[in-house]
C-alpha cells in the first residue's frame, strides 16, 4: 500500500438519513476520477434512528480493508460521535453542524469546522436534504467538476419526481457555497486525488459480485426467502432477471425455498438459494435430500452472528463448522469463501461448475463484511466451461445412479431422451428404486463417497501472499483477504506471508506442507471457537500456534493485524 496517498472518510448519523444514498454518490464520483474506492457500512438493525455509519476510504491503489483511522469525520446528528472517541484523535478532521459535534472537541485540540446544516436544510425547505448538501461539500472540498457532481446527482434521482431533483439539486449547490467558503478561509486542505487507473474498473458489493457470478454460471433460477444479509442476492437477481431470463422466487420459507431449487436442477435447470445461518438451519433436510438423490445445488450463506437472531446487522464467520456438518448422513459436498468481490464472480461462476460436474452441494460463505462492502476490482475473468450442463441423453437402459469406473453416474432430466429418470431419497439401486439390501447400500455409499477424492483433486489452492521463504504465516478464509494483505505492506517486513483459502473444504493437498514450512503460525478468523482451525486440525492433523479471533460483530481492522505482526519475532 503507498502510504503516501490513503484517505478515510467516516460518516455517522441515524438510519433513514441518507447516508447509504449518500455513499453510493461519494464512491462513484472518486473511482470516476480516478481513485480507488472501498466503504463499509454499519447498520443497527431497526428502520429508522439508532446509529449508523460508513466508512470511505480514497486510495492510489487498490484498497479493500477496514480501518479505525479517520481522516474526515461528518456527524449527521447530535448522537453520531458518541461511539468514535475511541477513533477520532487531533489528526481527524471534524466538519458538522455546531449542534452535531461534541463539545469535548471543541477546545482547540481538535481541527473542527462547523457548518450551519440545519439552516440550510430549513432555507432549502427539505429535512431530508442534509446528505446532498455533504455530498456538495465533500465534492468542493475535493476540486471535483461541478458539472459531473450535478450528472451524478440527476442520474440518482432520475426516476423520482422532478420537484425532489429540484431540491437536491439546491441541497448540492448548498453544500458547494460551504465548502468555497471553507477554502477562502483556508480552515482546511483536503488531499488532491492522485490518478490512478480505478476508473476503468467495476465498482460493486459483494452481494452483486455473487449474482454476477451466479448468471455467468449459468444460473436460472433462484428461490430464496428474505433474510439479512443474504437477501441482497435475491434482489439483484431480481434486477437482472428479464434480461438473462432467469427464475426468480421468494419462497414462503426456507424449506420450500432449497426444495424448489432441487427440484429445478432435476429438471436441468441451474439453481441456486441464498440465506443467513437461521434460514440454512431450515435448509439441513433438503441438503441432505440433494446428497441422497445425488442432486447438484449451489446455496449461498451470509453470515452474521448467532446463535437465533444474534445480531442481523453484523458481521461473523460463525457458520463454518456448521456448513460442513450440516444435514443428516454422510454425503460429499464442497464449500467456497470469497474473500473480495472478484473473488466472488469467480468462486460463484465455479460453485454451479463444481455442483453439476460432481452431483454435489455447493455451499458459498460470505459474511455481512463481504457483502455490504463496495469497492473497485478489475474486469472479472469468464468462463464458458462454467456455464456448461453436464447432462445426458437417456436410453431405455438409463440407470439414474449408475455405478461407473469414473464414479459419477451419467444424470439425465426427464424428456431428455427415451430413459425413466427416477430419483429417490430412500436408499436406492441403480436405477433409483428404493431398495434395502445391504450390498446395494454398501455400494451406492462407497459410490457418493467416492466423490470427496474427486473434489480434492480439482480443489482450489490456496495463494500464498509475501516470500516464498517465509518465517511466519498468517492464515485466513472468506473476507479477511485485504485487511492482512495490507498490514502486511505496511510493516515493510520481509518474513511474513499470508496464506488465504476462498476453498475450505475440502482442502487443496498443499495445505499442510504451507502450515509446516512456517516457524510461527496464526489463524485468523472472526468467530468465538476458531472453526477453521479445527478444520484444518481434522483434515490434516496440523495445530497453529496463535489464534487471533474477533467475534464482536465487526470486521477486523488494518491496525488489529499490524499488531499481530508486529508481536511476530523478528
Amino acid at each position: 500500500m503507498n502510504k503516501a496517498y490513503n484517505f478515510s472518510i467516516v460518516l455517522s448519523g441515524e438510519a433513514g438519513q441518507g447516508i447509504q444514498m449518500l455513499e453510493h454518490l461519494i464512491v462513484q464520483i472518486f473511482k470516476k476520477n480516478g481513485a480507488h474506492v472501498y466503504s463499509y457500512s454499519e447498520f443497527m438493525s431497526r428502520i429508522r434512528g439508532g446509529n449508523n455509519s460508513t466508512e470511505i476510504r480514497i486510495s492510489s491503489n487498490k484498497v479493500g480493508a477496514f480501518v479505525e483511522k479517520i481522516d474526515l469525520f461528518i456527524p449527521f446528528n447530535s448522537n453520531a460521535m458518541d461511539r468514535f472517541s475511541d477513533r477520532i484523535d487531533d489528526n481527524t478532521i471534524i466538519i458538522g453542524d455546531s449542534s452535531f459535534i461534541n463539545q469535548k472537541y471543541k477546545n482547540g485540540s481538535y481541527t473542527v469546522v462547523e457548518i450551519p446544516v440545519l439552516e440550510m436544510m430549513k432555507e432549502i425547505g427539505s429535512t431530508k436534504s442534509l446528505n446532498i448538501i455533504v455530498f456538495g461539500l465533500l465534492s468542493k472540498l475535493f476540486r471535483f467538476n461541478e458539472i459531473i457532481v450535478k450528472e451524478l446527482l440527476v442520474s440518482a434521482f432520475q426516476n423520482y419526481k422532478p420537484a425532489v431533483l429540484d431540491i437536491n439539486v439546491t441541497a448540492v449547490t448548498f453544500g458547494i457555497r460551504a465548502a468555497e467558503d471553507i477554502i477562502n478561509a483556508k480552515k482546511i486542505n483536503l488531499p488532491s486525488i492522485e490518478m490512478s487507473d480505478a476508473n476503468n474498473d467495476i465498482l460493486m458489493d459483494g452481494s452483486e459480485s455473487i449474482t454476477l457470478g451466479g448468471i455467468a454460471g449459468g444460473c436460472n433460477f433462484i428461490s430464496s426467502y428474505p433474510m439479512s444479509p443474504g437477501t441482497g442476492v435475491l434482489v439483484n437477481f431480481a434486477k437482472y432477471s428479464k434480461d438473462f431470463r432467469i427464475i426468480v422466487e421468494q419462497a414462503e420459507d426456507e424449506i420450500c425455498a432449497i426444495n424448489m431449487a432441487i427440484a429445478s436442477w432435476y429438471a436441468g435447470g441451474r439453481a441456486m438459494v441464498t440465506t443467513s445461518g437461521g434460514g440454512f438451519a431450515l435448509m439441513a433436510e433438503g441438503l441432505s435430500l440433494a446428497g441422497a438423490t445425488e442432486s447438484p445445488v449451489v446455496i449461498h450463506v451470509g453470515q452474521r452472528p448467532g446463535p437465533a437472531t444474534g445480531l442481523p446487522t453484523k458481521t461473523e464467520q460463525g457458520d463454518l463448522l456448521f456448513s460442513l456438518f450440516a444435514g443428516h448422513g454422510e454425503f460429499p459436498r464442497v464449500i467456497f469463501a470469497p474473500g473480495d468481490i472478484s473473488q466472488g464472480f469467480s468462486i460463484t461462476q465455479r460453485a454451479f461448475y463444481i455442483a453439476d460436474k460432481y452431483q454435489v452441494p455447493a455451499i458459498i460463505l460470505s459474511d455481512q463484511f463481504f457483502l455490504d462492502s463496495v469497492q473497485t476490482a478489475p474486469d472479472f475473468n469468464f468462463y464458458d466451461d462454467f456455464a456448461h450442463n453436464h447432462i445426458v441423453e437417456s436410453d431405455e437402459s438409463y440407470k439414474r445412479y449408475k455405478i461407473t469406473d469414473k464414479v459419477i453416474s451419467p444424470r439425465a432430466i426427464p424428456g431428455n431422451g427415451k430413459g425413466i429418470v427416477c430419483v429417490d431419497s430412500d436408499e436406492h439401486d441403480e436405477g433409483g428404486y428404493i431398495s434395502e439390501n445391504d450390498i446395494v447400500r454398501v455400494d451406492q455409499s462407497n459410490k457418493r463417497m467416492s466423490k470427496h477424492d474427486l473434489l480434492i483433486d480439482e480443489a482450489l489452492a490456496p495463494e500464498l501472499y509475501g516470500p516464498d521463504d517465509y518465517k511466519h504465516l498468517l492464515v485466513s478464509w472468506g473476507s479477511n483477504l485485504h485487511c492482512i494483505r495490507e498490514a502486511i505492506n505496511l510493516s515493510d517486513r520481509n518474513d511474513v506471508a499470508h496464506l488465504h483459502f476462498s476453498q475450505i473444504y475440502p482442502l487443496h493437498r498443499e495445505t499442510i506442507n504451507f502450515l509446516n514450512k512456517s516457524e510461527t503460525s496464526v489463524i485468523i478468523e472472526n468467530n468465538y471457537t476458531s472453526q477453521f482451525s479445527m478444520l484444518i486440525q481434522i483434515q490434516t492433523g496440523y495445530t497453529f500456534d496463535h489464534k487471533q479471533l474477533k467475534y464482536n460483530g465487526m470486521p477486523f481492522s488494518v491496525e488489529e493485524i499490524s499488531k499481530v505482526i508486529k508481536s511476530l519475532p523478528g
